[in-house]
């Protein structure tokens, strides 16, 4: 890896850790085997903090015989063991909070108050979570369920997992991918998304240093197309999860069938935030900004859509643009800074071009550019709302990972739900009332895998995170995702050891 002259060090102290290159395979730092290079840039500045080699098939090969080869001493411990190990682990993300909270800023653009209070001690939490669970896997009580025989479950490791997470939340990609993992006594080969692979590679050195074994965690930074593919097709990998669009966990999952794996994919949204007429105005216009801003947009389930009862409408879209219109946008790092930049250039001329299309049939209420001044060299687009669009439109059906809310009116609680319901996805909703029973039938109603109500975007580690329809299958964090990662064993003794005798007698006659 090299670090140029003009990157910022005060930013991320820790980059000088990456030096002997960005795969972390059994346990010590290698460099990409692929000839070619990728650069880490600050969204802020569009300077490059580093630029590192890709991996290649090899780089993936050697790193799913790294988890190979340490799944059974691994899958062989202990409930205890893996659970200490996991304490000890959740200890030092701990102690180094404020290094992993300054790279993922650094390398993603989000604000360094939101690394602090919410990426870093949600994913701390997660290790804390799965280091308790790793001592509650459990299958079922033994019984005699015919005749002479005894019967009992096992839940057993599946073996080497081989997952892929996107940019968005790299260090919590990590997190819920990794720990649910270990946890249940698999090994794992993680490709991060190659714009953002610092904070899971701190991630795996951190777990070294707590004394997992090497081989457990291996990090391997690539492209989707050569390592990632690699990874999925790989005959050893035995589960691939996947987090990302759902155009490309289509091909993974095209990919994953041709080896008979299990597939776990969480994939795009386009939550519908729903506010009925006698719903808090001031709460659901606060809630809108939040659930649209988080991350700067770049969330999965961040309030998208946001349909409002007639009676509201005019209102909320007034006072939601007024609110936007507050939000600081600035730099990562000042302490006043509400909104950082778009993960890139690229991604933010994307967000833009969307906006831009919507103007010859919508209305930008506020926002719909990037700002100027000292900023103008970031990766920025302000907070914007759009009005006035149709329900078949692409601002209202398409994701577009970014800063942009799109208000809609509707008539009866009928019509709002099956707005809400008129996309492919179902990865998270709210529904904003004060009638409980009106608030209860949109939770049942509303096709989403988490649906909040008179709130959007809380997470918890108990709480079970994944989606429906084109937003994928397959759950995040909770006991739900600790279970994904096992496979279930049916054990039938024979108590009398007569019964084989007495079955072939009864199938074959006496003989």
């Amino acid at each position: 890896m090299h670090n140029p002259g003009n990157a910022t060090p005060d930013r991320f102290p820790a980059q000088d850790r990456f030096a002997d290159g960005a795969q972390y395979i059994a346990g010590r730092l290698t460099r990409g085997t692929s000839g070619r290079t990728h650069a880490v840039v600050d969204p802020a500045t569009g300077e490059e903090v580093l630029s590192y080699g890709l991996a290649g098939p090899d780089d993936v090969d050697a790193a799913v015989a790294a988890a190979r080869d340490a799944f059974p001493g691994w899958a062989g411990a202990t409930p205890a063991e893996r659970s200490d190990a996991l304490h000890r682990f959740a200890a030092v993300l701990a102690d180094r909070a404020e290094d992993l909270a300054r790279a993922e800023s650094l390398q993603c653009g989000k604000p360094l108050k939101l690394t602090r209070e919410f990426d870093v001690p949600g994913s701390v939490d997660n290790a804390a979570f799965f280091a308790g669970a790793a001592r509650h896997l459990q299958g079922q009580s033994a019984g005699e369920y015919s005749g002479d025989h005894t019967s009992y479950v096992r839940r057993e490791p599946i073996g080497v997992v081989g997952s892929i997470a996107p940019w968005n939340y790299p260090l919590q990609m990590a997190a819920w991918k990794i720990l649910p993992a270990i946890a249940a006594g698999n090994t794992i080969v993680l490709k991060p998304a190659e714009l953002t692979p610092l904070t899971s590679l701190m991630f795996a050195r951190a777990a070294t240093d707590a004394g997992i074994p090497d081989g457990v965690i291996n990090i391997v930074t690539g492209t989707g197309r050569e390592a990632g593919e690699h990874l999925v097709a790989h005959p050893d990998v035995a589960m691939t999860s996947f987090t990302g669009s759902t155009a490309v966990g289509k091909r993974v999952a095209e990919v994953a069938t041709a080896t008979v794996k299990r597939i776990h994919l969480e994939l795009g949204g386009k939550a519908p935030f729903v506010v009925f007429d006698d719903a808090d105005l001031e709460a659901a216009a606060h809630g809108a900004v939040a659930g649209a801003l988080i991350n700067t947009g770049q969330d999965c389930t961040a309030a998208t859509r946001a349909y409002v009862q007639r009676p509201l409408y005019e209102e909320f879209v007034e006072r939601t643009a007024a609110l936007m219109e507050t939000v600081r946008v600035g730099d990562p790092y000042a302490p006043g800074t509400d909104l950082g930049p778009l993960v890139s250039h690229a991604h933010r001329d994307r967000v833009a071009a969307f906006v831009d299309r919507a103007r010859s049939y919508a209305r930008v209420v506020t926002g719909g550019e990037a700002p100027r001044g000292e900023l103008r060299d970031g990766a920025y687009y302000r907070p914007t709302l759009i009005a006035g669009a149709a329900q078949d439109s692409e601002v209202v059906q398409s994701e577009i990972f970014g800063p942009v809310l799109v208000v809609l009116p509707f008539d009866s609680d009928d019509e709002g739900i099956r707005l809400a319901n008129d996309t492919p996805y179902g990865l998270a909703a709210s529904a904003w009332s004060r009638d409980v029973y009106r608030a209860n039938r949109a939770t049942r109603e509303i096709k989403a895998g988490c649906v909040w109500v008179n709130d959007h975007i809380p997470i918890i580690s108990e709480m079970p995170h994944g989606g429906y329809r084109a937003s994928g299958f397959g759950k995040d964090m909770s006991a739900y995702s600790f279970e994904e990662y096992t496979q279930i064993k049916h054990v039938m003794f024979d108590n009398t050891a007569v019964a084989a005798k007495d079955w072939h007698r009864t199938v074959f006659g006496d003989r």
